[in-house]
């Protein structure tokens, strides 16, 4: 059985009808920025963890951190700390390109000011 088609400000779900091109073009606009943050996150994380670790390794051993040479440093911890501070920003990041969006829909009149996807107010 087919999912009945959402409909503009469905009382429901709050789902904009993706079939409008207004729409599609919003959505398009927004995956094109996400995954643009993603690449450019991924990027410095490739940088840190392959750069730092492996790449400039011999130049960054002439420091040290707590003790041991920075490129090992870089090379057992360092990439994990950055991965896990990537994520933060990524979060963040989102958070604000969904809030963006999300008023960019309103602003268009094909969602609701108030409501999110899962029917709850703001």
């Amino acid at each position: 059985m087919m999912p009945k088609p959402t409909q503009k400000n469905d009382p429901e779900t709050h789902v904009p009808d993706e079939r409008d091109p207004r729409v599609a073009e919003a959505i398009g606009r927004y995956w094109k920025k996400n995954l643009a943050i993603m690449a450019f996150l991924l990027a410095i994380w490739a940088t840190v963890g392959l750069g730092a670790g492996i790449l400039f390794a011999d130049t960054l051993n002439q420091f040290h951190l707590g003790g041991y040479p920075l490129g090992f440093w870089f090379a057992q911890q360092g990439s994990i700390l950055v991965f896990v501070l990537l994520i933060l920003v990524y979060a963040i990041w989102l958070n604000r390109l969904d809030k963006a969006h999300h008023e960019e829909l309103v602003a268009m009149g094909v969602v609701e000011g108030g409501k999110t996807q899962g029917g709850s107010a703001k």
